[in-house]
């Protein structure tokens, strides 16, 4: 355990989840198989989409998203730059270029759908989207977009998994959804990932790209059904092993009470942040139902993050950032046209948001703690800039 009073996230372990690997370890096959094939399954019918194929990974995920939907060099793929560096460094394993565009406002952390339509290009293929901390993105109008211009959607919801939109799963509405089960996302398998898909000819390639092209698997010939195979597509080996299957198993299950909880979570902390307007809350009413992945605020514009930051350290509660925008990384800044990159919304957010510890095993009190810190690092945070 930590040293924190209050931690930023902690994961949801116990028994079940042990047996579940011990299992997996007597039953002597570890690579992908039968406990592989049904949390697939579970997956599918949790989201309701037709196809979801387990990968090591989120970015493998996004990575193959990239592959299916055919990116090349020359092509140009909008993506948001408030995100993990994964969604645009997937786009950029292809030979393609991610453009980035701006975000909706300071209470709608999410790509803009006028930033995407401004985007667009003759060299542009396809959207990828992010939905921010599990609040959905307007996939009405982006899907809109997307038909108008001819494009294909990947949705990065690596923050998404348990949120939905007008009764379908956020993940499911794009061309192809992509998933994290990473330590610290709402429901973990250490590292890990999925990829869903209502498309078959989209669900043939990506499980084609997963293990190195072949037509066949192991576990298909350990079944007796068949013998060899072909290799017809340059894949890769973005395969999930049993043992973490066996854990998003049981974490699935876990997933709907852990998440209202985390709904709950929010609730407080909006309900208690509202009271001092210089902080701003995002996706306040935001539409749909949330996963509530993380906690973002917005500290005013003339504060000093790093001191703040310091001083909820002092009082043993960890913070942390999402993001630092992508296009000003160094990596970034190198790269195609970022030097002209103006993302004014984006940056302005990038430079003020704190992230506040958010998991299922908080209580209320600890909650209005962390809110209680906050106030007090604000307050003596005002005291040390006027007396400068």
């Amino acid at each position: 355990m930590s040293d924190w009073r209050i931690p930023l996230s902690d994961i949801d372990l116990g028994v079940d989840e042990i047996s579940s690997v011990e299992e997996v370890l007597k039953s002597r096959w570890l690579t992908m198989g039968r406990v592989t094939q049904d949390f697939e399954s579970a997956f599918a019918s949790y989201t309701d989409a037709k196809h979801a194929l387990a990968v090591t990974n989120a970015t493998a995920a996004l990575h193959m998203a990239c592959m299916a939907i055919g990116l090349k060099s020359g092509d140009e793929v909008i993506v948001p730059s408030l995100t993990f560096v994964a969604s645009a460094n997937s786009i950029r394993y292809t030979g393609a270029t991610p453009v980035f565009a701006d975000i909706t406002s300071e209470t709608d952390l999410n790509i803009s759908p006028d930033a995407i339509e401004a985007s667009i290009t003759e060299r542009t293929r396809a959207i990828m989207l992010v939905h921010f901390g599990g609040y959905a993105c307007d996939l009405p109008r982006i899907l809109g977009l997307a038909r108008k211009y001819n494009l294909r959607v990947i949705e990065d919801a690596a923050h998404a998994t348990g949120s939905w939109l007008e009764d379908r799963h956020l993940g499911t509405w794009g061309d192809i959804g992509c998933f994290s089960f990473f330590s610290n996302k709402n429901m973990t398998t250490g590292e890990g990932g999925m990829v869903v898909t209502n498309d078959d000819v989209l669900s043939e390639k990506l499980r084609l790209l997963r293990s190195h092209g072949m037509t066949t698997l192991t576990w298909d010939r350990h079944k007796g059904h068949a013998w060899s195979y072909d290799v017809v597509e340059l894949g890769y080996n973005y395969r999930i092993d049993e043992i973490r299957a066996a854990l998003g198993l049981v974490q699935l299950k876990k997933l709907e009470s852990n998440n209202e909880r985390r709904r709950h979570l929010t609730q407080i902390y909006q309900n208690a942040l509202m009271n001092f307007p210089q902080i701003i809350v995002p996706f306040l009413d935001h539409p749909g139902i949330t996963a509530a992945h993380i906690m973002p605020i917005l500290l005013p514009s003339n504060s000093n993050r790093v001191d703040f930051m310091e001083q909820m350290k002092l009082q043993g509660i960890q913070t942390s950032i999402h993001y630092p925008a992508i296009h000003q990384f160094t990596s970034y800044r190198e790269f195609g046209d970022s030097a002209l990159t103006k993302l004014p919304v984006t940056e302005n957010v990038a430079d003020r948001e704190v992230t506040l510890p958010l998991y299922p095993a908080m209580t209320d009190e600890d909650a209005a703690l962390v809110v209680r810190a906050v106030v007090n690092s604000l307050a003596l945070h005002a005291t040390e800039v006027h007396s400068h």
